[in-house]
């Protein structure tokens, strides 16, 4: 009889050590995946940087030939050859859409001699950015006075929409 009780007892798991068994495997589960966000956000936001980092990059290469066709002389002379260049370099040669229209949440204050650009299909191709699929997601904001490039992302990143604001976030 004891012999029977004890192999009765010693049979199987009981519900409550199952019970246990599964709850800590959701705890874990839980956990991982919570791990697994925060680690594609993180990989999101870098590639966002990068992304922007290269795009400022071409920009200021086209910036830097711009001023050079500007030359020297007289004020209204260097004026009347970097609009030329603008529109030979940026819009004809690199596809750069200008930005006649800038959406509000980017508060971009427009100082003389700016101008921006949306970012375009053709020049994501030439620039090697086809991964990016919709059309103007970025704005680059072009100083050619002070060599000055700023890149936007139109949708944002938490709040942020500059390159240096999003360049700032720490995750």
């Amino acid at each position: 009889m004891k012999i029977d009780n004890i192999r009765k007892k010693t049979q199987g798991i009981t519900f409550v050590a199952l019970s246990i068994v599964i709850i800590l495997l959701l705890i874990l589960v839980g956990i991982s995946f919570y791990v697994a966000k925060e680690e594609i956000e993180k990989e999101r936001l870098e590639e966002l940087k990068t992304d922007m980092l290269f795009i400022q990059a071409k920009a200021r290469e086209y910036v830097e030939e711009v001023n050079t066709k500007m030359g020297i002389g007289s004020e209204e002379e260097k004026i009347e050859r970097r609009d030329v260049a603008r529109q030979e370099i940026y819009e004809e040669r690199e596809k750069l859409e200008k930005a006649d229209t800038i959406p509000e949440q980017l508060q971009i204050v427009m100082e003389d001699g700016e101008i921006c650009y949306y970012l375009t299909k053709e020049t994501k191709e030439k620039w090697e950015l086809e991964k990016i699929e919709n059309e103007e997601e970025y704005l680059i904001k072009v100083d050619e006075k002070n060599a000055k490039v700023e890149v936007y992302y139109i949708e944002g990143y938490e709040g942020k929409y500059s390159l240096t604001e999003i360049g700032q976030i720490q995750k």
